[in-house]
């Protein structure tokens, strides 16, 4: 476990201008994992990894720890919301996830106490990293709902959810239905244009006053 936790602090961003929520080996993981209840699994060991460091990193008071603490909260937090678009991506796809929901809210049920408790606890530095932990525990609580709901709802659910915001998108950017007749214009008449009176002058004349 200790390895691991060294591994994840020095193998942390990927650059300094791109802070990447998964190091690079978790990275080439996912890429070779292309099956999702494969790919949720391992979402899963990495969220655990995430609440590993930040127990481990609070039972030492050592300066600079409340930064690593609010990134690994962070990181954490956007690792549940990749494994919610697994889900949803593979629900509204009628693929069968079951193995791969079940495995992730066994995660969910043990690492909510755990992170609960952290905040129960209220470690001297929590101010620093208090919304990060607010957060975490919200999408924790939010995901393990998700994981257990049904599957042939979760995919209507998703299906309702991007027609919605394809319709959206496509009002902003204002594409109009097929059976939408173009507005006459309002400055136009249907009167015929009205004819000027007969004259007897010449074109260049003007009438002299009596």
């Amino acid at each position: 476990m200790k390895k691991l936790l060294c591994f994840l602090l020095l193998a942390a961003p990927l650059c300094a201008w791109q802070k990447d929520f998964l190091n690079a080996d978790e990275i080439d993981q996912i890429r070779e994992a292309q099956e999702p209840n494969l790919r949720m699994k391992l979402y899963a060991d990495f969220a655990k990894a995430r609440v590993d460091l930040v127990v481990n990193l609070l039972s030492k008071d050592r300066p600079g720890r409340s930064v690593m603490i609010h990134d690994a909260l962070e990181s954490y937090a956007k690792i549940l919301d990749a494994i919610d678009t697994v889900a949803d991506s593979a629900a509204a796809k009628k693929v069968d996830i079951k193995q791969g929901l079940t495995a992730v809210a066994n995660t969910y049920k043990t690492l909510l106490p755990q992170l609960q408790k952290i905040q129960e606890n209220g470690p001297k530095d929590l101010d620093r990293y208090s919304f990060a932990l607010t957060q975490a525990l919200e999408t924790t609580s939010d995901s393990l709902d998700l994981a257990n709901e049904d599957l042939g709802k979760r995919g209507k659910d998703v299906e309702a959810r991007e027609d919605k915001e394809r319709k959206a998108m496509q009002s902003e950017m204002g594409v109009k239905s097929a059976d939408e007749k173009p507005k006459a214009d309002a400055t136009k008449s249907d009167d015929p244009p009205k004819k000027k009176p007969p004259t007897l002058m010449r074109p260049g004349e003007v009438t002299k006053k009596q």
